[in-house]
């Protein structure tokens, strides 16, 4: 399963992706090695522990990987994991507050105060605006008694103060991920931090955080016409499945999601069987792991949830978008694939190694260098995920003076080109070099190991798979491309979205028909 580099424009719209490495596979014996190095330990409560001893430096870097992501939010709950991730960085009922029982006595009572004030806005009818007043002002003085009790920020300074590095979150589509570095002496100290804020989670400052990701959706989306075109292009995309919603959440319902509903999510997503927790680095399985089981054993147990069941139908006629402002133009095309369990995954991949990695690829010397009318040009699956079947998608930036249909035209006779000729035996030679090659850059980064290691457990079961995937990667033909992009590259499978240019006259005329 590759992870593919995800285009500038899809991050800032919030398609929260995991970018890095592509880690598709290694040789037989790599795979040996690794297996004398790895020790794998299912806990009672179900979470699965991977660590990889690799003893060169004292430090070590984890990856926990949470089986869960916006596309696992309720209906009308849009939003809510990417909430979660948030209040992770929160601290517990031990770290980040002053004093516990009086905190949680104040948050009820900030949670009863919202939902007072929710009950009277939200009504159809016979709103009484005086009263919304004033359960506003109950409301805020809830918030600020509470705050009271907040250490800001402490679940950090301990971290980065014992020296963590890179500490960060991603909320994907498909997951959650929460991953740093640190030394090796402090790694019970991480246990304690780490097992704390999977178990031992406080809505604490909750709405605040709500105010947060509103303001990141604003800057992301609604203030970005690249991040509203990919918004609109993926729910045009999608008629059914999730992965047609705004992944950040719709506004009017990230703007009324509670504490309530947020450790809901966390009681059915955050459980053992749920989570898997890799770590690589100076650490010896033997030593560590009666440590580790304390630890992580306090993570509730449950049934791992059940796996979404709505399946996208076929797509039958061709679909457009297009957004006309003041703005840079803007190309994007997307076409429907299978997930990453396809036959076919390895050839998706070849595909996207070919037409988009680097200066020798046929995108970017056909519309950048050749015929010099786009700054740049991509194709990249899947997307806007791969645990479900996505899209395989292109793009292009115009360069001034020319225009979105230029850029569909120069992309669809590229992808004539691959479904009425063979590639060359140099491209797809290339193809399985290069892939090698990012294999072993990802197997030298602590890092990058832990994350791969913690994906390909959840998504095979089996870590071992990681170092598997270059057979398939060795299978792949010339003719399996053309085969591929005959029955995926198709006009009923395609949706096409432009941002067109549109004149200051007719920018003017459409803001004064608006008052």
């Amino acid at each position: 399963m590759q992870r593919i580099k995800i285009p500038w424009f899809c991050k800032g719209a919030g398609a929260l992706i995991l970018a890095g490495v592509a880690l598709t596979g290694a040789r037989a014996q790599d795979l040996k090695s690794f297996e004398q190095r790895i020790t794998t330990k299912v806990l009672p409560n179900g979470l699965t522990l991977v660590i990889c001893e690799r003893p060169e430096a004292p430090v070590f870097s984890y990856s926990t990987f949470i089986d869960a992501g916006d596309v696992n939010d309720p209906s009308g709950e849009s939003g809510l994991a990417h909430m979660f991730e948030h209040l992770a960085f929160k601290g517990t009922s031990e770290i980040g507050t002053r004093d516990y029982a009086a905190e949680k006595i104040a948050l009820a009572k900030v949670e009863a105060a919202n939902d007072a004030y929710e009950a009277e806005y939200l009504k159809a009818v016979g709103r009484d605006e005086k009263k919304l007043v004033e359960l506003k002002k109950a409301f805020k003085d809830a918030e600020a008694e509470a705050h009271k009790y907040v250490i800001p920020n402490q679940f950090t300074d301990v971290a980065e103060r014992n020296g963590a590095e890179g500490l960060n979150a991603e909320t994907a589509l498909d997951e959650t991920i929460y991953f740093w570095s640190m030394p090796e002496n402090r790694l019970e100290l991480w246990a304690w931090l780490e097992s704390g804020r999977l178990a031992d989670v406080v809505p604490r400052e909750f709405y605040k955080e709500r105010d947060v990701v509103i303001e990141e959706r604003r800057m992301r989306t609604d203030s970005n016409p690249i991040g509203r075109l990919v918004e609109q292009f993926l729910s045009t995309a999608y008629v059914a499945h999730n992965y047609g919603r705004s992944g950040i959440g719709w506004p009017s319902e990230v703007s009324q999601i509670n504490a309530t509903e947020a450790m809901e999510f966390h009681k059915k997503y955050y459980v053992g069987a749920n989570i898997v927790v890799a770590m690589v680095g100076d650490v010896k399985a033997s030593e560590v792991l009666p440590m580790l089981v304390k630890y992580f054993s306090r993570i509730p147990a449950g049934p791992k949830p059940e796996e979404m069941t709505t399946v996208e139908p076929r797509q039958f006629a061709e679909k457009t978008v297009a957004i006309r402002e003041q703005t840079q133009p803007f190309y994007l095309e997307g076409y429907h694939r299978p997930d990453y369990r396809s036959p076919d995954a390895e050839v998706y991949d070849a595909i996207t190694d070919i037409m988009s990695n680097g200066r020798v690829s046929r995108l970017y010397r056909s519309l950048v260098r050749d015929t010099q009318i786009a700054a740049e040009a991509e194709g990249f699956s899947p997307f806007p995920g791969d645990k479900y079947p996505g899209l395989f998608a292109f793009y292009a930036v115009p360069l001034p003076g020319h225009t979105p249909a230029e850029m569909r035209d120069a992309i669809h006779k590229e992808i004539d080109k691959l479904k009425n000729a063979d590639v060359s035996d140099e491209e797809l030679a290339m193809y399985k070099t290069r892939t090698r090659a990012d294999l072993l850059r990802g197997l030298a980064d602590n890092q990058g190991l832990a994350n791969s290691l913690a994906q390909y457990q959840t998504r095979y079961g089996d870590w071992r798979e990681l170092f598997l995937q270059l057979d398939k990667v060795d299978k792949v033909t010339k003719a399996d491309i053309r085969r591929v992009a005959n029955e995926v590259f198709v006009p009923s499978n395609r949706t096409e979205s432009w941002i067109e240019t549109e004149a200051p006259a007719a920018a003017a005329q459409k803001a004064g028909g608006a008052q």
